[in-house]
């Protein structure tokens, strides 16, 4: 919730908060509160500048990877878009999709604007595959940008939907993890003591295959014996866990990096913050200028 609070609030500053400020300044019709408008302004053009900056480089900073020989870390992918089992549906329309924002506004009795009365998002993990391999993308957490909107009034209600859906092919940048048996870091040494101490926690259990002559303890002999027990059974758990097939995630950056999902090309999205970037930059110049 708080990722998606600050992901709005970024949004609502970059997109219409200079316009606000300069209508405000305008309707003071005072001086000081002409400069006050201009200062925050510029305040705001260079968060707004910065923030679009952080994005571009990490979109123009990171290369594509190809899933099957991505390293473990951050990462870019490009690849199909596939719902994982059943798709989640949209929503107000009800439509398939991999993931959904959605917003219900109500008309204000004096008809000069809306009032916002739900928002949210429908999002559960998805696939993308790149045709070396599939990894599994959770976007809880993630910036998403997508050119798939609808928005449509029915009485007093204007209903509106984001959706990325599977025919898309899908832009995603976080963190990379392939979870199973090529990329266990289990030692058979560590898989020893684990045998151990779960033999160990049924004491009973233990003495009754390993004390051969009945004394209730354990010598020397008999512990060595407990030992080679323990590294047969390690031996054939470690052959478990290194059959088990390989599942590639893409995951919300542990350190608070960039998270981005989007259905639009690499290339555009490069292009649409480096836009933006200059238009925060004359803003911000256009503000100081103005206050001189």
């Amino acid at each position: 919730m708080l990722t998606t609070l600050r992901r709005e609030y970024t949004q609502l500053i970059t997109s219409g908060g200079q316009l606000l400020l300069l209508f405000v300044g305008i309707k003071l019709e005072s001086h000081t509160g002409w400069l006050w408008c201009l200062g925050i302004m510029a305040v705001v053009s260079l968060f707004a500048w910065y923030s679009t900056l952080y994005r571009l480089r990490a979109i123009s900073g990171t290369p594509t990877s190809r899933i099957a020989s991505a390293a473990q870390g951050y990462v870019e992918l490009i690849g199909q878009g596939r719902a994982d089992g059943v798709p989640i549906l949209s929503r107000y329309s009800n439509l398939p999709c991999l993931w959904c924002r959605y917003k219900l506004e109500r008309k204000r009795s004096d008809n000069k604007g809306w009032n916002t009365e739900e928002h949210g998002e429908n999002s559960a993990p998805f696939i993308i595959d790149d045709g070396s391999g599939r990894c599994v993308v959770d976007p809880q957490g993630a910036e998403v940008l997508t050119k798939h909107k609808d928005s449509w009034t029915k009485g007093d209600y204007r209903y509106t939907e984001w959706r990325l859906l599977d025919i898309d092919y899908i832009y995603a940048l976080g963190e990379f993890k392939t979870v199973g048996g090529s990329n266990t870091t289990l030692t058979q040494d560590e898989l020893v003591k684990q045998v151990l101490c779960e033999w160990k926690a049924d004491n009973a259990n233990l003495l009754k295959r390993f004390d051969l002559d009945n004394n209730g303890v354990l010598d020397m002999q008999e512990w060595m014996l407990a030992r080679s027990a323990a590294k047969r059974e390690a031996e054939k758990r470690m052959n478990e866990v290194l059959a088990e097939p390989d599942v590639n995630f893409m995951l919300q950056p542990r350190d608070g990096r960039l998270f981005l999902i989007s259905n639009f090309d690499q290339d555009k999205l490069a292009l649409r913050y480096k836009l933006w970037a200059w238009a925060h930059i004359v803003i911000l110049f256009g503000a100081l200028l103005s206050m001189a």
